[in-house]
């Protein structure tokens, strides 16, 4: 829990492997070795709340057209800084289908602006 609070590049990837607790795999593992290789090797890109912020506001956001292999649907992603600080940021597969690429990053920029 406390890894997905100040790494959120990882939230998706243990929210995938979540959903096979009760059967998991080979594949499944080495999917998780994996994610602990990268946290071991990457220990500097945790984030780090200052105390002294100002009152700039900055949004991304990222949308991937059909690469959940299990369900082909969008997975839209955002995070929003107050000057330097994280904020909100959610990774999640949506409901609806694109049908290009242009319009899943028009659904990425609606979400995000209807968070802000």
């Amino acid at each position: 829990m406390y890894l997905t609070n100040t790494r959120p590049n990882i939230i998706f990837s243990v929210h995938q492997l979540s959903q096979f607790l009760d059967k998991p795999t080979i594949a499944h593992n080495n999917a998780t070795i994996r994610i602990l290789k990268y946290i071991k090797g990457a220990p500097s890109l945790d984030l780090f709340f200052s105390s002294k912020s100002s009152a700039h506001l900055k949004a991304f956001c990222d949308s991937d057209w059909g690469t959940c292999s299990d369900s082909r649907q969008l997975v839209t992603d955002f995070s929003v800084y107050l000057e330097n600080s994280l904020i909100p940021w959610k990774s999640k597969k949506q409901g609806t289908i694109s049908k290009s690429s242009c319009e899943a990053g028009y659904r990425a920029m609606t979400i995000v602006t209807c968070e802000i």
